[in-house]
């Protein structure tokens, strides 16, 4: 076989490796966009932000989407650079992707929309979490153990028993103390 069949060969393979790590890394982008944007939509779904958390939140989307659109435009032109025998470290294309998907979160994480959905969800969960609490003692005092109002209710008395034993011996101390 020549060398000229030979590199072009390797340079087949190797556009080809391209490609397939450029469609891999694109896929993963769109697949970590859809999720985001799900997971946003998620977030704020229940809902109802004021017009300018509305407008504020809409805004960092579009920023964050503008990053994506950078990211896809820095892919094509270190795609083309591949392919135009420029050598191209794939990890370049993993790093364009990562920094574009920070800057994206950050764009939309740092809107007022965001954090009021956020501290929405919070508050479910923790409603949720006393609902679980609640539903817990009633299925423990259910089952003849004791609950943790009981357990409450036995340390305070604990405690006042041994204020009050506290109490008795410092009049015994005094007695005493008259006595002798």
């Amino acid at each position: 076989m020549s060398d000229t069949n030979q590199m072009q060969e390797e340079w087949t393979e190797m556009v080809e490796e391209m490609n397939t790590a450029v469609a891999d890394s694109m896929e993963q982008n769109m697949k970590a966009q859809a999720a985001f944007v799900e997971s946003w939509a998620d977030a704020v779904e229940d809902s109802i932000p004021e017009e300018d958390e509305l407008s504020e939140g809409l805004q960092g989307y579009n920023r964050a989407y503008e990053e994506w659109v950078d990211a896809a435009e820095q892919m094509v032109e270190r795609s083309t650079a591949a392919a135009q025998g420029e050598d191209v470290d794939p990890a370049e294309f993993r790093d364009i992707w990562l920094k574009s998907a920070n800057e994206a979160f950050k764009q939309v994480m740092g809107t007022s929309a965001f954090a009021a959905a956020n501290g929405q969800l919070v508050e479910s969960m923790m409603e949720m979490q006393q609902e679980a609490e609640e539903l817990s003692q009633d299925a423990i005092a259910q089952m003849g153990f004791p609950t943790q109002e009981n357990m409450d209710e036995v340390a305070e008395r604990l405690v006042e028993l041994e204020r009050r034993q506290h109490a008795v011996e410092e009049k015994l101390d005094r007695i005493i103390d008259q006595l002798e």
